[in-house]
């Protein structure tokens, strides 16, 4: 065993990692002084290998007739090495939650009708409908041709007579089947009182306005629902009752010109017979 020169080992040790095909990177602190490298003569067959441990690097080539030469080193430690090196860890893949903030939209063909109301309480059929002021109304409807189901209703009643609308529900919950009570006892007076007059009932979707022009598959404003109303008079007796708007009951003047009219024919009878008598018209049958 012999001392070489420390710069050609370095040399021949890094020449020897190359050639042994060794996949692991060798780390330039491997290579040693001369003081810590050894060199063994041997007369195997030829074989290299190359070897890279956690604690020791070592470098061997043998052969027959040629020396081998075996480079060995301790423990290393350092920063620089020939293959390129990655510490740590990357992600291979993205995780999280997308969330989009924009409205859902429903595609809709815009040939099918618009949602619209059907009637149940009155019925469609029935002849028209007369309510007394102060009492207890009940409407009941379906909903037809409805795709896009409203997240609530407005239901009001208009006068045609007095231009006033009233409230009946504000921001009603939609349900398969629509229905409502109407307590009137409240508008009997007060500010804005019923009258009696023809109303019409609207129910439109509370979102909209009832002037907004109907789309396919949403609920459009309906307004189709006509009923009367009119206020309780109070008990009169039959004998005492005046019926001031029957068209059969006559003015004074009315009752002079039948009684003129009786009398002139009275007189032009009994003329005409007087008349006839005095010509002996009468005396011929």
């Amino acid at each position: 065993m012999a001392a070489v020169d420390s710069k050609r080992w370095k040399s021949s040790a890094f020449l020897i990692a190359k050639s042994s095909g060794s996949s692991d990177p060798i780390s330039t602190s491997a290579i040693l002084s001369p003081a810590e490298t050894s060199i063994v003569f041997d007369s195997f067959a030829p074989s290299a290998s190359a070897s890279n441990g956690a604690s020791s690097n070592s470098i061997s080539i043998t052969g027959s007739s040629q020396p081998s030469v075996t480079v060995s080193s301790s423990v290393v430690s350092g920063s620089n090495s020939v293959g390129p090196t990655q510490t740590g860890s990357s992600a291979g893949k993205q995780s999280g939650t997308k969330t989009s903030s924009g409205p859902e939209t429903t595609s809709i063909d815009p040939r099918l009708p618009a949602g619209g109301i059907e009637m149940l309480t009155p019925a469609a059929i029935s002849p028209a409908s007369y309510y007394k002021i102060g009492d207890q109304i009940t409407f009941g409807w379906n909903y037809t041709s409805l795709i896009v189901t409203p997240t609530a209703i407005d239901i009001l009643a208009t006068c045609s007579g007095c231009a006033s609308a009233y409230t009946l529900a504000n921001n009603a919950s939609v349900k398969e089947t629509g229905s409502v009570v109407w307590d009137t006892s409240g508008y009997a007076t007060g500010t804005n009182p019923l009258l009696t007059e023809s109303y019409t009932l609207i129910i439109h979707d509370a979102a909209q306005a009832t002037t907004a022009a109907a789309q396919a598959g949403y609920l459009g404003t309906y307004n189709s629902f006509m009923f009367g109303m009119y206020a309780p008079q109070p008990y009169s007796d039959l004998g005492n009752f005046v019926c001031a708007t029957c068209s059969g009951a006559l003015s004074n003047m009315e009752r002079q010109t039948l009684k003129f009219l009786f009398g002139m024919g009275t007189i032009t009878i009994m003329s005409f017979t007087w008349f006839a008598g005095g010509f002996g018209v009468f005396g011929v049958f």
